[in-house]
């Protein structure tokens, strides 16, 4: 059912039955390495590029979490799932190694709450059974693409962030046991004329701001209804800056109860400059992290904001700016089945 503009809430409620979450050797050293299924011990994956081990990272998490939910990969009816590289080629080639109809969705950092968005809304109507969802990325193919090759030595600026080696994913299904997602709220371009791809906290803010302003006033609800509003990958700048911004346009949100997980997949001391970016980082936070939370009771609602930012090397190269997106989810689990 819409409600409001830009919000569907759903009314069967639709549960994600098990999770995946599997990382590289830098999320080893994090704060959330207890919160990984997997993690490896070098980049390469036993690849010989760094594409090839993005590619391994999906299918690792994809089939951990049909494990977990005890599926056969011929019982998962649809992926829906993206990356940030070229085409899409790693998610692309792992969907040919799981064999499941296959929806490539392309949001940058914001593809693993379009994914989930969408899987809910299919599982809701009755469109699916089961539905694998989720996003990836390796930092030294992403940053490869559209920044520098790690062996360049580039310098970086103190608002620059760490891109995240991992891959998160979920199976969502009508019925079953665990967390359900009750609303989603699909995000806009927004555009606020930032040309620097070494802010991309900055850029994204005002997107994560427009998005949680859309959801509070279409399900006619205040900040306070969660347990905790996290945003995907703004980093400590835009952090700071989407706080300020809800602020000025009268939504008071606690900062203990408004994070980032940008801020939360690493330990402090860790090179990372502003945060972790990625479309990684909001898929293990969230799968590997916060929902595990929720099942030991810890949170009951969240709000679930990942940002991203829909550049491209070539827009970059033709001087255009930055527009960035949001897409917000709701999840809540109160230990019924």
């Amino acid at each position: 059912m819409l409600k409001g503009h830009r919000t569907w809430v759903f009314a069967n409620k639709p549960v994600i039955v098990a999770t995946a979450a599997v990382g590289g050797p830098f999320e080893a050293n994090g704060r959330l390495a207890d919160d990984f299924d997997f993690l490896h011990e070098d980049l390469w994956l036993g690849e010989d590029s760094y594409e090839k081990a993005h590619r391994v990272l999906f299918e690792e998490a994809a089939f951990q979490a049909m494990e977990k939910a005890g599926l056969e990969k011929e019982k998962v009816q649809f992926l829906i799932a993206g990356d940030l590289i070229n085409q899409m080629t790693p998610t692309s080639f792992a969907a040919r190694t799981l064999g499941a109809p296959y929806l490539g969705v392309f949001g940058a950092c914001s593809t693993s709450m379009e994914g989930l968005a969408l899987s809910a809304f299919i599982t809701n109507y009755g469109g699916a059974d089961y539905i694998l969802t989720g996003a990836s990325s390796h930092n030294t193919a992403v940053e490869k693409q559209f920044r520098y090759p790690t062996e360049y030595g580039g310098q970086k600026p103190p608002t620059a962030q760490w891109t995240v080696t991992g891959a998160g994913v979920a199976i969502v299904s009508p019925k079953g046991d665990g967390p359900r997602v009750t609303a989603a709220t699909i995000g806009r371009v927004v555009d606020m004329g930032m040309t620097d791809p070494f802010n991309m906290g900055g850029a994204m803010a005002p997107a994560a701001v427009d998005t949680i302003e859309a959801h509070l006033r279409d399900m006619q609800i205040d900040a306070s209804h969660y347990d905790l509003i996290v945003t995907g990958d703004l980093g400590r700048i835009g952090r700071q800056v989407s706080l300020d911004l809800l602020r000025q346009h009268g939504i008071d949100i606690d900062e203990e109860r408004y994070q980032d997980c940008g801020l939360l997949i690493y330990r402090d001391g860790q090179p990372v400059l502003s945060g972790a970016s990625g479309a990684a980082c909001s898929a293990v936070v969230i799968y590997g992290h916060l929902l595990k939370r929720m099942r030991r009771g810890e949170l009951k609602r969240i709000l679930a904001v990942a940002t991203g930012a829909l550049l491209s090397p070539l827009s970059f190269q033709q001087n255009e700016t930055i527009p960035c997106i949001a897409h917000a989810v709701a999840i809540e689990y109160r230990g019924e089945a």
